[in-house]
């Protein structure tokens, strides 16, 4: 991977909230910020091409939903505690 320097501008709150969870996570800001930006980046990704799929084929069911949620759990990437 080729790095990009990249100036960004964050409330005093903000940038404090990103050194602790780099410094918790034993991470660099840099690293922290790529691999936090890289997570939601795949996540608008995958939501993007779900709504693709419905536009083609119609909305998913309420028990896929539910089959689809009990298999991320199981996989480790949803959070109980956010996804209900």
């Amino acid at each position: 991977m080729v790095a990009e320097r990249l100036s960004v501008s964050l409330s005093a709150e903000s940038a404090a909230a990103v050194r602790k969870a780099a410094s918790d996570a034993g991470m660099s800001v840099s690293g922290w910020v790529e691999r936090t930006v890289g997570g939601i980046a795949r996540r608008q990704a995958g939501l993007l091409a779900m709504d693709e799929y419905e536009a083609e084929h119609g909305a998913f069911t309420p028990e896929e939903r539910e089959q689809a949620r009990r298999t991320l759990r199981e996989l480790g990437l949803l959070d109980v505690r956010v996804a209900g």
